[in-house]
């Protein structure tokens, strides 16, 4: 191996540390792999030039790369046998004649955001959304601004029409907001920069703080982006508000965006009330419209404390639902949350205006309306329907957890009810559907139901007299089963046995048509007997 000549740096050493340090890497430990990674292509230079000169490798022929610790000295030396430090590798200076070109400039243009807003025309704005974006729709709006003081930057922010088709496609790529630093393009795709509810939303900041670095690790990590951040959440609210202004312009953006609002109601604790005011639904009073909290606020009864509302699959399975019953009678409107992401959203805002968001399918509804006398004339149905509860109870065992009588319906015989802090029925369904779910938390929160009875219902007073004079017969018994299957679906859930279902439905019909079973035992002999003794159906029949 050749002599080696040691040579000292010709530079301002602290300045240039300081700039590697700081403006190249982000993490201390990014110098070692860069090092490393240099005598890796020392040795590829050197394995390449000796295969036409093999006296390349005569000096030394072992091609390593060796780290050598000195704690005493607190050094880490980095030794290779590759090729490009000597002097010999050198280039030596070549001289050259001046050149001189003419140069045309081509982007006489001045940056869009660095105008001023008033300046710019609305088919300019168009013009720079659809080049920025790809789009051959116009914007719906915009938001153009800058931000001074300690952190100067300056930003447009465009709402497109509709909403892309992979819109909450976990493995596109994000790349809605162009990040610039004096003008300088530096990526697309800064995950730091835009929370992810907002992903929809289009545009250019422009900063004049951010580093320019080698590496994105540094711009990733850096603290301005996060009060950058901060700012562009804040502005995006402001805009979504200037949205709302225009209730036309505001529906397209809501049936387009609304799960975005709600994704951010659930991630977003901060601005959790702000989006709160952007949020609509329609309820038992707004008909074919949709209504804000604030306005429903404005609409509540004297002396209404909570905000109440119901959750399904949709408007028409939820509007004439049993939990509804007597909220309608009351007069108390009642949102229909029919969104999957509803779910969420409802279970982290909890409240509105310092008022409760009270679920109508779970335990807990409380209407402090009645008067004396009505709650006096409630007790003794209570009393008077406390056998029956435990009849049911006793025939359902651990399908529920407990039966009381209702205070929520009117009309229908009976409901069922989940515990406040479970899942709602249209909560389980989802999870259910869900193909990665976790069986383990499904048990948890899938709480047992409360069935809920009406003591103002025919069916139920009949009930009640049939186990009065037998709680052991066996019409009780299926006319249980079949309130408490029915129960299930009007209340949202699914039948772990609809065939079961089925067959006792088509066994009341044949009763209520006074169709001898006899004459159809051939056609029915998977169907499962509502009773062992046929001798009961003279007892059904007297319930038709």
């Amino acid at each position: 191996m050749a002599d080696a000549e040691t040579f000292a740096f010709q530079a301002e050493i602290n300045q240039l540390l300081s700039l590697i340090i700081n403006t190249f890497y982000s993490n201390k430990e990014i110098f070692l792999r860069e090092i490393i990674s240099n005598s890796s292509d020392a040795l590829d230079k050197i394995r390449f030039e000796s295969l036409t000169d093999k006296s390349k490798l005569d000096g030394q022929p072992e091609l390593f790369i060796r780290l050598v610790p000195d704690k005493a000295n607190k050094t880490l030396s980095i030794i290779d046998s590759g090729i490009g430090m000597t002097k010999a590798d050198s280039k030596k200076k070549k001289k050259i004649k001046e050149v001189s070109h003419e140069w045309e400039l081509i982007n006489k243009q001045k940056p869009i955001w660095l105008r001023k807003p008033e300046e710019i025309t609305k088919d300019e704005y168009a013009s720079f959304y659809k080049s920025l974006t790809n789009d051959w729709e116009d914007h719906l709006a915009v938001k153009h601004f800058s931000v001074e003081g300690q952190l100067e930057f300056k930003a447009i922010l465009f709402v497109p029409k509709r909403a892309p088709f992979d819109l909450f496609d976990t493995r596109k790529k994000m790349n809605n907001i162009k990040l610039y630093v004096r003008r300088v393009f530096i990526m697309d795709n800064c995950e730091e920069l835009i929370p992810e509810w907002l992903g929809f939303v289009k545009g250019v900041v422009d900063s004049d703080d951010l580093p320019l670095n080698i590496s994105r690790e540094t711009l990733q990590q850096n603290k301005i982006l996060k009060v950058i951040r901060k700012n562009l959440v804040k502005k995006c609210i402001e805009m979504f508000n200037e949205i709302a202004e225009n209730k036309e312009d505001y529906n397209k953006f809501y049936d387009a965006f609304s799960k975005n609002l709600k994704l951010g109601i659930h991630e977003d604790s901060q601005n959790r009330a702000k989006l709160s005011d952007l949020l609509r639904y329609h309820s038992t009073k707004s008909g074919d419209e949709l209504t804000s909290l604030k306005d429903y606020v404005t609409r509540m009864k004297e002396g209404q404390k909570d905000i109440y509302y119901i959750t399904g699959e949709s408007k028409k399975a939820v509007e004439n639902s049993p939990f509804l019953e007597r909220l309608k009678k009351k007069g108390y409107e009642v949102l229909f949350m029919v969104d999957a992401i509803d779910e969420y959203a409802v279970g982290q805002l909890k409240e509105y205006d310092g008022k409760k968001l009270v679920s109508a399918t779970k335990e807990g509804l409380k209407l402090d309306d009645e008067t004396e006398e009505e709650k006096k004339k409630k007790e003794e149905k209570k009393k008077s329907f406390e056998d029956l509860c435990k009849t049911i109870k006793d025939i359902l065992g651990d399908k529920v957890e407990k039966v009381v009588v209702s205070d929520r319906i009117v009309d229908s015989p009976c409901c069922l009810v989940t515990g406040e802090y479970g899942w709602t029925a249209n909560m389980e369904r989802i999870m259910k559907a869900q193909a990665l779910r976790d069986s383990s938390m499904g048990s948890y929160m899938s709480s047992k139901k409360t069935m809920e009875i009406n003591p103002e219902n025919g069916i139920m007073e009949e009930l009640r007299k049939r186990a009065e004079a037998d709680k052991n017969d066996k019409s009780v018994k299926d006319l249980v089963l079949l309130l408490f299957e029915t129960a299930l679906l009007t209340s949202g859930f699914s039948l772990d046995d609809p065939n079961t279902f089925a067959a006792r439905i088509h066994r009341m019909l044949k009763l209520g048509l006074s169709i001898d079973e006899e004459e159809t035992v051939g056609d029915d002999v998977d169907m499962p007997a509502l009773e062992e003794d046929g001798a009961e159906e003279s007892k059904m029949e007297e319930v038709d």
